[in-house]
């Protein structure tokens, strides 16, 4: 491991966790929380993130055919709903933000699902989780086996 970040720069990792703290308090459905975080940390290439969250989405009942099939999920439709649908593609589209960003479509998808709230909560849960993938890529957090 490189810098240990929550110790050189506690304020910083707060900050991260105070994010998490929000999450957890939001009106997010746990499973769609983890779909968010572990399709993101595929398409980042973050092992310690993919390995907590497929770990994290197992205890919260996931079936390892959906982690599974979730770097297809356009091709398994069939194993998600709508909504998951939306999420996954919002968590594309922010996390590959260099090929356009949230397109308009999908935007209007989401707000034809969810609430603003929960619109803006998703960004946010998408945000965050694309943070976490960069500083532990950046400090090549290893996954804990």
């Amino acid at each position: 491991m490189r810098v240990n970040i929550s110790e050189l720069e506690p304020k910083a990792y707060r900050a991260m966790l105070m994010l998490e703290s929000f999450l957890n308090a939001s009106d997010l459905n746990p499973i769609h929380k983890e779909l968010i975080k572990i399709r993101a940390s595929q398409i980042n290439g973050c092992a310690f993130c993919l390995n907590m969250h497929t770990k994290d989405a197992r205890k919260l009942g996931e079936t390892e055919q959906r982690i599974y099939m979730l770097n297809a999920w356009r091709e398994a439709y069939e194993l998600y709903s709508e909504e998951e649908k939306v999420i996954l593609a919002m968590t594309e589209e922010i996390t590959l933000i260099n090929k356009g960003g949230l397109s308009d479509e999908t935007y209007n998808k989401a707000i034809s699902l969810f609430s603003g709230n929960v619109v803006a909560q998703l960004i946010m849960a998408i945000v965050t989780i694309n943070a976490w993938n960069r500083i532990g890529i950046s400090t090549e957090l290893r996954p804990e086996y």
